[in-house]
This record gives C-alpha cells, structure tokens and sequence, in this order.
C-alpha cells in the first residue's frame, strides 16, 4: 500500500471507482477520524458515531461505481456524514414521540386482560420473526438481544468481524421493525 498516501483525493476516486482496496482503505485511513471528531460533536455518543462513520465507508465501497464526487471527496463524504446524522436525530425524535404516545396511552387505562393477550401476542409475533430469520442472522440477534453481548463479543464468539454482527443485527432489527409496525397498526385499526 505504499505510495497511496501521496496520491491526490482525485485520483483515490479514480482507483476506488474501478475497486482498488488499497485506494479505499487510504480512503478510510485519511478521513475517518475528521468525519469521526464531527459526527461526534452532534451525537456525542461513541458508539452511534462509530456506526454511522463506519455505514458510511461500507456505502461507499458498495455504490462507489455509481456515487458522484463532483464537489470532491472531503465534501462528499462530509455531507453524507452530515445527512446519516440528520436522518437518525429525526428517527430518534419521532422514536421518542412514537414511546410517549405508547406511555400516554398505557397510562391512561386498559384492560389487564386484554394488555396480557396483547403482550402474549406480540412476544409470538417476534418470536415467530426471529425464528424464521436466516440461521447466522437469527444466532447473531438472539446472542446480542438475548444474551446481551457486545458486538465485539460475538464477533470473536462466531468469529466473523464486528461489521458483520452489525450488519446482521440491523436487517433483523428492520425486518422487526416492518413486522411489528404493521402489527401495531392493525392493533390500532381494529381497536376502532
């Protein structure tokens, strides 16, 4: 890898676009602790910032034929930092909105009866999703959600790298979030 420090960010693009590791690690060694230290600054929590720089980097390996760094690579890179930020801060609000509301109307009185019916269907319904996840997803998201382990954990337990874990953990976390909400809104629809 030699020699790809001294190369202009340009030409990084260029290498990276026809799928040069050594330009993409050079990439990712040049710029990851500036996007760091920024993301940092707005999340102020080590680990999300740690995930949103790391998405970054596997985005831009992924559509790197396809991306365009037309203002150049600093700026694009910032501004997807910037945009991955925003994106979660507004998830996170509408999150928090989302757990009040449930608050409110857990708080303002139900039938125990039909709250137990309602948990015993809901923990079915994710026992029933995660079941029929695929097998390495599945192992991964019972050891983190289950046993509680650490990403860094499982990696070593399973041995597959930590970006792995990651990854498997979030595409069960959304194919639960998909289930559960549509769940949620039939509850909804049918309490009317």
């Amino acid at each position: 890898m030699s020699g790809y420090n001294s190369i202009s960010d340009h030409e990084l693009i260029a290498l990276l676009k026809r799928g040069n590791r050594d330009a993409f690690t050079e990439i990712y060694d040049r710029y990851f602790w500036q996007l760091h230290a920024h993301a940092y600054k707005w999340m102020r929590n080590r680990e999300e910032t740690r995930d949103i720089i790391h998405e970054l980097f596997l985005t831009l390996w992924e559509k790197r034929e396809t991306l365009s760094f037309e203002h150049g690579l600093l700026s694009y890179l910032s501004a997807a930092v910037r945009n991955r930020i925003f994106n979660l801060l507004a998830h996170k609000r509408i999150e928090s909105k989302y757990l009040s509301s449930l608050d409110d109307f857990i708080n303002e009185g139900i039938c125990i009866t039909d709250h137990l019916i309602r948990e015993k269907q809901l923990t079915a319904l994710i026992e029933n999703e995660i079941s029929g996840m695929p097998a390495k997803m599945r192992e991964v998201f019972e050891l983190s959600r289950k046993e509680n382990l650490s990403h860094k954990e499982i990696a070593e337990q399973l041995d597959i790298s930590e970006l792995t874990v990651r990854k498997h953990v979030q595409h069960a976390l959304k194919i639960l979030r998909f289930k559960l909400g549509f769940y949620l809104l039939m509850t909804v629809l049918t309490a009317f």
